[in-house]
């Protein structure tokens, strides 16, 4: 018995050997791909920082073009301000100059002479004369046709 009990252990211990080869074959291709996915996995994290550094510049730029414009246009904008009130200015002094010519204008003027007036025809005698002008015509009118 004490052969066959130890026949049986050894066995064991060639199967559990067995398995332990196969899941280390197993672990092995496993590592394998997970050293394949970190070489990816360090390019893209190279591709990442290197689009970071670029991004990070664009904005350095854009934040020194911004501080730019703001100084341009503040500048711009005040000058434009300043203008708008001379100008203001200067057009109030044009209509008070105007105003003046146009008062100088007025009384360099001669006075006007009266037109003389139509001789007044009552309201009667006017209905008639265009009564008889209106039957004038009518006859006239009748006779050509």
């Amino acid at each position: 018995m004490s052969h066959s009990f130890g026949v049986a252990i050894e066995s064991l211990v060639a199967i559990l050997l067995m398995l332990t080869i196969g899941y280390c074959m197993l672990l092995n291709t496993r590592l394998k791909r997970l050293k394949a996915d970190e070489h990816s996995l360090k390019a893209t994290i190279g591709e990442l920082i290197t689009a970071t550094e670029i991004a990070e510049r664009a904005i350095g730029g854009l934040k020194h073009t911004v501080r730019d414009v703001n100084e341009n246009l503040g500048n711009q904008l005040t000058s434009a301000s300043q203008m708008s009130l001379q100008l203001k200015k200067q057009l109030a002094e044009g209509d008070n100059v105007l105003r003046r010519l146009s008062k100088i204008a007025a009384a360099a003027r001669p006075a006007p002479e009266p037109e003389p007036e139509a001789p007044k025809v009552s309201a009667a005698k006017a209905v008639a004369a265009a009564a008889q002008a209106f039957s004038d015509r009518r006859r006239s009118d009748g006779l050509a046709a």
